[in-house]
C-alpha cells in the first residue's frame, strides 16, 4: 500500500469523524433551540392581540437567527474554509432587502445565512401556499412571517377569469407587514439547483447559469411593493469544487467559498408594473434581470478561470518537487 493511499484513507476517516461530530452538534442545536422557539410559536398561535403577536414575532425571529448562527459556527469549526467575500460594506440590519442568488447546491442556504444574517435581517423565502400545512414547519414559517404565495396557472385562469389578480392581491396582503419591520426576502431566480444536464436542456445562453425565471421575480417585486427598495445580487462560487453537498460543508470538505454581493436599486416603478398584461413592462423587467445575470455569469467565468489557473499551477509545482 502506497503512502498516498494511506494518506487518502486517513483523510477519509478524518472527514467522517468531523461529519459525525457536526451531525451531533447540529442535532444538539435543534434540541436546544426547539423548546424556546416552539414555545413562542405556540403562544403566537394561541394568544390574541396585535402588539403581543408582534413581540412574539421578534422573539421567534431572534431564536431562528441564533439557530442559523449556531449552524454557521458548526461548519466553520469543522473546516478551514478560505472565504473570499466582497460587498458586505454598507449593509444594515434595519434596512429591508430583496436578495437573489445563483443556486449551486443545497449548501447555498446555510452559506448565505451564515454570511449575510449578521449584516441584514433574517432571510425569508417565498413559499407555496400548500406548505403552511406541513406539520411543525408550517407553523414555524407562519410564526416567522414567511410569505406564502399561490399562483394560478394560465389554464386555470382561462377557465376562471374572475380569479385573475387574486393571487397577487393575497400575497400583497401578506407582505404588507414588511412595511413596519425590516425584512430580507430571498429568491433563487433559477428555480432549481444548477446542473450540466439542466443547463443543456434549457439551452441556456449563460455559461454557468440557468435561465432566470423573470415572472417569479416580477411577482415578488409586485408583492413586496415599495417597502423594499434595494436588491442584493449574490454570486456564489465554490472554487474548483462545484458539486457541494451539505455533508461536505459540515464535514470540512469545502476548501473555498467565493461570494460577491452587489447592491442594486430596484426601479421605483417596478412594484407598480403589470407583468401579465403590459408587454412593454414585461420586456423592461426581462432586460433588467438579464443584465444582472450577464454580469453574474461574467463573474463566475472569471472566478472559474482563476481557480483553474491556480489548480494547474499547484499540480505543476507538485510535479517539480
Amino acid at each position: 500500500m502506497s503512502i498516498l493511499t494511506v494518506m487518502f484513507h486517513w483523510l477519509g476517516v478524518m472527514y467522517r469523524v468531523k461529519g459525525l461530530v457536526a451531525v451531533l452538534l447540529a442535532c444538539t442545536n435543534v434540541l436546544v433551540m426547539a423548546v424556546p422557539f416552539f414555545t413562542a410559536v405556540s403562544l403566537k398561535l394561541l394568544l390574541p392581540g396585535r402588539y403581543l403577536r408582534r413581540f412574539l414575532t421578534r422573539v421567534v425571529t431572534f431564536l431562528a437567527a441564533q439557530y442559523n448562527r449556531n449552524n454557521g459556527m458548526i461548519f466553520r469549526m469543522m473546516g478551514s474554509i478560505r472565504w473570499h467575500v466582497s460587498g458586505l460594506e454598507g449593509l444594515n440590519r434595519n434596512t429591508s432587502y430583496l436578495v437573489i442568488a445563483n443556486h449551486q447546491s443545497w449548501a447555498d442556504i446555510p452559506v448565505l445565512q451564515c454570511l449575510l444574517e449578521p449584516h441584514i435581517p433574517l432571510l425569508k423565502f417565498f413559499l407555496k401556499k400548500q406548505l403552511i400545512w406541513v406539520p411543525i414547519l408550517g407553523a414555524a414559517w407562519w410564526a416567522l412571517d414567511f410569505p406564502f404565495m399561490r399562483r394560478y396557472s394560465r389554464e386555470y385562469l382561462q377557465k376562471h377569469p374572475e380569479k385573475r389578480g387574486e393571487d397577487l392581491l393575497e400575497t400583497r396582503r401578506m407582505c404588507a407587514r414588511f412595511a413596519d419591520t425590516p425584512v430580507s426576502v430571498m429568491s433563487f431566480l433559477e428555480g432549481t439547483r444548477y446542473s450540466e444536464q439542466k443547463h443543456a436542456k434549457q439551452s441556456s445562453p449563460y455559461k454557468y447559469l440557468l435561465r432566470p425565471k423573470v415572472g417569479g421575480v416580477a411577482l415578488v417585486i409586485a408583492s413586496i411593493g415599495d417597502s423594499v427598495r434595494t436588491l442584493l445580487d449574490v454570486t456564489i462560487d465554490y472554487g474548483t469544487k462545484q458539486e457541494v453537498t451539505i455533508w461536505e460543508l459540515f464535514s470540512g470538505q469545502v476548501p473555498e467559498i467565493n461570494v460577491h454581493i452587489e447592491s442594486v436599486n430596484i426601479p421605483e416603478h417596478f412594484p407598480h408594473g403589470d407583468y401579465e398584461n403590459d408587454p412593454e413592462f414585461r420586456a423592461e423587467i426581462k432586460r433588467w434581470i438579464e443584465s444582472l445575470w450577464q454580469r453574474k455569469d461574467q463573474r463566475l467565468s472569471e472566478a472559474r478561470e482563476q481557480a483553474s489557473t491556480a489548480n494547474r499551477g499547484s499540480r505543476l509545482a507538485k510535479g517539480l518537487e
